[in-house]
């Protein structure tokens, strides 16, 4: 069982009002949500405080900026990353934070598998296909999505010295993951289509942001890591 002190749910928020009430009543209990408000105009952080969430207000824009965020504010020992706009269930974690907390694994991801039309746009599967081919190439993992759901322990993650603060962040997790040695495992989730406007993949603009942004990663050596340690 866990404590409310075991894991934290990392929720990088930007105008999801809407979403909110859905994502944060789908926390497991005794987990704590962590909001982080990246610029919000909707009112999505009084949302999240009425209904039980810890608020951290991240003002520099980027999906990495408010990711990190949230990570440097958890204190638990598991910390989770979930999507704050419905289209992920974060009650989907209980199993990949067994698998953290019973060794089996250092970082699980979830492997979105899209439920109805609408819930992932062609272009932004077919960006997301060039990165999982492109990573396989610079560490050798046969992964297939760099989604947003997982989960890892706090202190090894704060000790990958992640550094991007835009779309790269997530992909920079993995990398250097894989080459501090972790053992990095894969799930199938369901993905549901979005509530609101995608302020990335919901255009080819934003999804090719994206792409370059991650590419620039996957340039990154070992040695420009800044000490990469598992």
């Amino acid at each position: 069982m866990t404590t409310p002190s075991d894991v934290d749910v990392v929720l990088p928020c930007l105008n999801e009002a809407e979403a909110l009430p859905w994502v944060l009543e789908r926390i497991p209990p005794g987990w704590r949500a962590l909001v982080v408000d990246n610029g919000s105009t909707d009112g999505s952080a009084d949302v999240a405080r009425a209904r039980g969430a810890t608020v951290v207000t991240e003002p520099r824009r980027g999906f990495g900026a408010a990711c990190h965020a949230g990570l440097t504010a958890a204190t638990a020992d598991v910390v989770c990353f979930c999507d704050c706009d419905a289209s992920l269930d974060p009650a989907l974690l209980v199993p990949f934070v067994r698998e953290v907390r019973d060794g089996a694994a250092d970082l699980v991801l979830g492997r979105r598998r899209p439920q109805g039309r609408g819930a992932w746009p062609p272009h932004a599967r077919a960006g997301n296909l060039a990165l999982a081919r492109m990573l396989r190439r610079r560490t050798g993992l046969r992964l297939h999505d760099l989604g947003p759901l997982r989960a890892a322990r706090r202190e090894p993650l704060l000790a990958l010295n992640l550094s991007d603060r835009r779309s790269g962040y997530p992909l920079q997790m993995v990398v250097r993951a894989a080459d501090a040695g972790w053992r990095i495992a894969e799930h199938d989730v369901p993905y549901l289509p979005r509530s609101g406007a995608s302020k990335v993949t919901g255009t080819w603009r934003g999804t090719w942001q994206a792409v370059r942004d991650m590419s620039r990663v996957l340039a990154e050596t070992p040695n420009e890591q800044g000490g990469t340690v598992r």
